[in-house]
């Protein structure tokens, strides 16, 4: 039997952490778009943005971060403060054993206690795992969008997903 997911906040001594499990996939994968891996710092200073009206949070098992997902506002301009979008990175060595589960639903659980009425997820193809996990909390497929992302020489479509807290 695998050992439990232990889901908390993140401070910024997890910074490391979760910049080795960001850098991996925006070096590696088409999960992320970036391009350019964050130093330690950047990414210290990326959780404390997010701390207090957003969140961060981490997956632990045996007391190693296995994953970490966050809430970021969905726009800036203001008529949008309702809505966020969710982001849900998991560590490969603990993919299918329920990390992304655990991250995702905190994540919607952070959303609704802060307030906030839409959940968002914007997925870059082909992520069906992604596209899966959402759609068994709760989100719908609301769009995609058509090559709208470029990466690794290649155009990427974006499946855009919904939840709806109220």
């Amino acid at each position: 039997m695998s050992n439990p997911v232990r889901i908390r906040l993140a401070t910024i001594d997890d910074a490391q952490a979760i910049s080795t499990i960001y850098n991996r996939e925006v070096l590696e994968s088409t999960v992320t778009m970036d391009m350019v891996a964050r130093t330690v710092d950047e990414q210290a200073h990326w959780i404390t943005a997010r701390s207090g009206g957003l969140a961060v949070v981490v997956a632990e098992i045996d007391g190693t971060i296995a994953g970490f997902g966050s809430l970021s506002f969905y726009r800036d301009r203001p008529g949008y403060r309702t809505s966020v979008e969710d982001s849900v990175y998991v560590e490969r060595n603990h993919q299918g054993q329920g990390v992304g589960g655990a991250v995702l639903a905190a994540l919607v659980d952070a959303a609704r206690s802060r307030g906030f009425h839409a959940v968002f997820a914007r997925i870059a193809g082909p992520q069906q795992a992604s596209v899966a996990l959402h759609k068994r909390h709760g989100f719908e497929l609301v769009g995609i969008e058509r090559e709208v992302a470029r990466k690794f020489g290649r155009w990427h479509d974006v499946a855009v997903l919904q939840r709806l807290l109220s």
